[in-house]
């Protein structure tokens, strides 16, 4: 059966092509607003998200957020920005890849096809772990106490749960890019940074009093015993 993508994008031929490129391999379901997009995301059943920053009525970073409250399907960014701080922004919410416009279709293609394999993988292959105050849910990416629950990111539920299948383990950076994203890691890259320091802000939100991502510099990060 064919996987479902959701296009945001307020521009008509941006559509065009994109649903032209894709439409064949995928399902393509197209929306001009953030609202429209939201909306639309309700009433199917949606494997991944093609989300433009720029948009009429919400605008991107709101809808990536409201999209996130509701579920953890993978979320391309399109920004013409090329502004590093906003795309750090996107990713710490919750984007899981972006694509800075004007972008190449086959490069898109493949960061599509990436998603969506990390994303059968994910939903399979996780079992249900605790580490002191927090337990790390497969069913919904979630991280919980007794009280509270907050919705991970793919790649963010990816790094914890690396991290917590082996406490006692020091992961270098390039080891735990090249682990998550199954690619090889360039020098100076910041996404793991963005995405460690996302997910200390949200176990914070549920154990404010214990540490739980501990650096090792020089070295690399394991959970904080």
């Amino acid at each position: 059966m064919k996987k479902t993508l959701l296009i945001i994008e307020d521009n008509d031929e941006i559509q065009s092509i994109l649903t032209n490129q894709f439409k064949n391999e995928y399902v393509v379901i197209s929306a001009f607003s953030g609202t429209e997009g939201l909306l639309l995301f309700e009433n199917n059943n949606i494997n991944l998200v093609i989300l433009d920053v720029m948009l009429p009525g919400k605008q991107g970073d709101q809808v990536l957020k409201e999209l996130r409250l509701k579920n953890n399907v993978p979320i391309i960014i399109m920004s013409a920005l090329g502004d590093k701080k906003k795309i750090s922004e996107f990713l710490l919410n919750g984007a899981n890849d972006y694509v800075t416009k004007p972008f190449d279709l086959d490069e898109l293609s493949a960061r599509i096809a990436v998603q969506l394999r990390n994303s059968n993988t994910t939903e399979s292959k996780y079992s249900q772990l605790s580490f002191k105050q927090i337990t790390l849910n497969s069913s919904d990416f979630s991280l919980n106490n007794k009280e509270e629950k907050i919705i991970l990111g793919r790649i963010e539920f990816e790094i914890i749960y690396l991290l917590m299948s082996h406490p006692e383990k020091i992961f270098t950076k390039e080891h735990l890019y090249e682990v998550v994203w199954k690619e090889s890691y360039l020098a100076g890259d910041n996404t793991i940074n963005t995405h460690l320091s996302n997910l200390r802000k949200k176990i914070a939100q549920l154990d404010p009093k214990n540490n739980y991502i501990e650096t090792l510099w020089g070295l690399g990060v394991r959970m904080d015993k």
